[in-house]
């Protein structure tokens, strides 16, 4: 070891890094271990892809690669298997002093190599995870990808890790993971659970295989709780609601407005209005949003509710169908919300019409619905839910989804794009499977439109030979004409929820 040299301390502090990565300092290492075929770099590059999609920066170091770069001159002696680890060790404590997760991916067979990358990262206050992939060797030898096994019990290789080499298992994991039980999304939600406990992550329990936070549902599903919850309604003001109302109370409780717990406070109001992005409190996740989700009562509600934290139950046709908690109120700048939406406030516009007709005041809150909302009309079995509608297109074997949105009977053009489409998914992109994904609008249509049930039989009759589709049914209240860019983002959103 050379003596001449003076270790130099960064003059950066790990809170001044965290400034410039949303205010959130989560550098740290999970360090995976297990046999090899464990499924060590599957989870390691699986659990990457998820934190980057939300906007963690993470990084694999995985074996193979190392091997074939920085640590090359090592051979799988003993004396070159510890060197191997300590300088995966120091590259890992730098990415993580850098406010990054680093992920590592290696067999890393000895005990006292892995405490000693531990200490390494506790001497420079960075937490440190191990990840035990407590796969069967019968099972990683079955997977045996890169038939180094078969080679090994052939004695092509010596002193391979788990036929004629020892590895060690963790006394002390802070986390086992058997690959054979639990698929890799399972393993990936079960990392992330454990960097969120440590406070490194947002703590969302799901995971969302696309990125960014799973579709969150708003309905009660225990009975014993909705009973509860319906015997607390019956003292509380109630809140009799309209059609209009009901349509975004199903859209909050089945989990197309995610990331929101229900109708917007005035906090995520406003930066839905003037930054058409929205971060709640729960997840530090930020979400394109441009349309704010917000109730309008009157003066005279407002009066009879009462005040700042306190609940609301809603009453729909007679029936009380949910409640909303730790109300806030706040006042209704009606002209403010068009011109931020619209770009104008002219009444002759329907839906500035309808805002500016409503309420004085706004009420946002936590929401509790009690029961799946139908609406008996026919039609229900295409308001599929958005992980009921991901898990059909699982089914479907779909490999890619091209989605459609419109309020009108199909045509020669929009068949023409949709075929095209089609085409060039298959042809140019190499897709085998690709499945339409239709958006037809529901709700208000203009008097000459045309009815949404003949809409929906045209759509089946025309698409139903030609593509594999799937009918989503929206309501027209996602179609806000005077279009600026964010709402472009925002039906955007709504598909990805998917």
């Amino acid at each position: 070891m050379s003596t001449n040299i003076t270790h130099q301390p960064s003059h950066i502090t790990h809170d001044q890094r965290s400034v410039s990565n949303k205010s959130w300092f989560h550098g740290c290492t999970v360090w995976f271990t297990g046999l090899s075929g464990a499924g060590k770099t599957t989870l390691a590059f699986a659990l990457e892809h998820h934190l980057v999609n939300r906007g963690i920066s993470a990084y694999v170091l995985d074996g193979d690669n190392i091997r074939s770069g920085l640590n090359k001159n090592l051979g799988f002696s003993d004396e070159d298997r510890v060197e191997n680890i300590r300088r995966v060790s120091e590259v890992a404590r730098l990415f993580a002093d850098a406010n990054n997760i680093c992920l590592t991916s290696f067999i890393s067979p000895f005990e006292s190599d892995r405490n000693a990358a531990r200490m390494l990262h506790s001497q420079n206050n960075l937490p440190f995870f191990e990840v035990f992939l407590a796969t069967p060797i019968e099972v990683c030898e079955r997977r045996d990808v890169k038939g180094l096994y078969k080679r090994a019990r052939a004695g092509q290789i010596k002193n391979f890790t788990g036929i004629s080499a020892i590895y060690e298992n963790p006394t002390n994991p802070d986390l086992i993971l058997n690959t054979e039980l639990y698929s890799v999304q399972e393993c990936v939600s079960k990392c992330v659970q454990m960097l969120a406990t440590a406070g490194l992550v947002p703590n969302c329990d799901e995971v969302n295989p696309f990125g960014g936070p799973m579709p969150k549902e708003l309905y009660v599903t225990d009975p014993l709780e909705v009973q509860k919850l319906k015997a607390q309604c019956l003292s509380l003001p109630h809140l009799e609601i309209t059609d209009l109302d009901l349509q975004w109370i199903q859209t909050l409780a089945e989990g197309w407005a995610t990331p929101l717990n229900g109708f917007m406070r005035e906090n995520e109001y406003l930066q839905v209005l003037y930054f058409g992005q929205l971060q709640v409190s729960d997840c530090s996740v930020i979400t394109n949003f441009s349309i704010p989700i917000v109730l309008a009562i009157s003066n005279e509600d407002k009066e009879r509710f009462h005040g700042n934290g306190s609940s609301i139950a809603f009453v729909y046709k007679s029936n009380i169908i949910g409640m909303l908690q730790n109300c806030e109120f706040f006042p209704h700048r009606k002209e403010e919300r068009c011109c931020h939406i619209f770009g104008t406030n002219h009444i002759n516009h329907p839906s500035i019409k309808m805002i500016m007709s409503s309420g004085d005041w706004l009420v946002g809150g936590d929401l509790k619905v009690f029961e799946r909302i139908k609406w008996n009309d026919g039609l229900d079995r295409y308001r599929l839910m958005p992980k009921e509608l991901h898990s059909e297109l699982v089914k479907m074997k779909a490999d890619c989804v091209f989605a459609f949105q419109l309020r009108n009977p199909i045509h020669n053009g929009h068949a023409l794009l949709m075929t095209e489409t089609r085409q060039q998914l298959l042809k140019k992109h190499g897709y085998h499977n690709p499945v339409l994904l239709l958006h037809p609008l529901g709700g208000w249509t203009k008097s000459d439109d045309v009815p949404l049930n003949v809409r929906i039989a045209q759509h089946e009759a025309c698409l139903d030979e030609v593509f594999l589709i799937v009918i989503q049914l929206y309501w027209q209240y996602f179609l806000h004409q005077c279009y600026t860019p964010d709402h472009v983002k925002f039906n955007g959103m709504l598909v990805h929820e998917c």
